[in-house]
């Protein structure tokens, strides 16, 4: 297909972005049938960070961040950067002057399947960032990929515009046409948990409150006293 760069993308309204965002990754996961979860090793660099975003997906050689600038330049405000390399790379790609542009330009935050560098300066930045690793070791810009194709980030493909939701728990991914019936699935479970809350805090067991004594003993689990 060659090296290119998509200007355009569609985007799921910001408002149902949002609401995804509020539910927050773990509940996204399992509205969406336990589908969608970047691998455990992609981690935020902060413990307060959260992201909510369009994915603007970027597709670079490893060492080589000319395509994360290349990328910022078709952003629009509340997109969320996806990174990934073409094999293997814990090189230090991302650093604060691309997060002090990306903040420019109203980008929501970053996932990247490789190394970030400056994370003290980031931090003090408040920008969200999920990373593979954290390497001082410096990116060049000198080889050629592209922005806004499918790709597989730890794992999961991301399509450009698909949701992008982050927080302490990881990264999940949300097909853009389905993101509103996740978030219908999403808000009647948290209702749901609301119930299960107040009955598992008033000393109710969860083997009672979940229905699991039946389960038990069709597992084949004695009680003996």
């Amino acid at each position: 297909m060659g090296h290119k760069v998509f200007r355009h993308i569609r985007r799921a309204g910001s408002e149902l972005i949002k609401a995804l965002g509020e539910q927050g990754v773990a509940t996204v996961h399992e509205a969406q049938g336990r589908t969608g979860l970047l691998r455990p090793y992609m981690r935020p660099i902060y413990s307060t960070a959260t992201l909510a975003g369009s994915a603007v997906t970027v597709s670079c050689q490893p060492g080589d961040n000319i395509m994360i600038h290349a990328a910022i330049e078709v952003c629009e405000p509340g997109d969320a950067l996806v990174v990934v390399t073409t094999s293997d790379s814990t090189d230090g790609m991302f650093g604060e002057l691309l997060a002090t542009s990306c903040m420019a330009r109203s980008v929501n935050g970053l996932v990247i399947e490789a190394g970030v560098r400056d994370v003290a300066e980031i931090t003090k930045l408040n920008f969200p960032v999920w990373s593979k690793a954290i390497s001082a070791q410096g990116a060049l810009k000198a080889a050629a990929g592209s922005v806004n194709i499918d790709v597989v980030c730890a794992g999961v493909l991301v399509r450009a515009g698909d949701i992008v939701i982050g927080d302490l728990d990881g990264v999940v991914v949300v097909k853009r046409e389905t993101a509103a019936d996740v978030l219908k699935l999403g808000t009647a479970r948290l209702e749901n948990e609301v119930k299960k809350r107040r009955q598992l805090a008033s000393g109710e067991l969860g083997v009672d409150v979940l229905g699991l004594r039946a389960k038990l003993l069709d597992l084949g689990v004695e009680y003996i006293d």
